[in-house]
């Protein structure tokens, strides 16, 4: 397992305050032989009419010396895990927060 980000248990918690389901920590995907981990899959009833409102959270903090290299890895992984989502849970809509 991966480890932690730093303020994972901080948007966790920012998720639920904001009226959010933590529904899948993390949110595992598959693309061919490789298993994808997003930090958070969380939901929320928006109104019967509208369904469900579905996210994941890629959680990010920017601890190392160059925050630039920490940037392009996060960007990277953003680009990867929204083009597998946009394939496998279209409803889904990916963020990244970023510390």
């Amino acid at each position: 397992m991966s480890a932690r980000d730093v303020f994972h248990n901080a948007v966790k918690a920012a998720l639920r305050k904001d009226g959010w389901t933590i529904t899948n920590d993390p949110l595992y995907l598959r693309l061919g032989d490789d298993q994808l981990r997003i930090d958070l899959a969380a939901e929320r009833l928006i109104a019967a009419e509208r369904g469900h409102q579905k996210i994941a959270v890629e959680v990010k903090s920017f601890l190392a010396p160059s925050a630039v290299a920490e940037f392009h890895t996060a960007l990277g992984q953003f680009l990867n895990y929204r083009a597998v989502l946009q394939v496998q849970q279209p409803e889904r809509k990916l963020y990244l927060a970023v510390t």
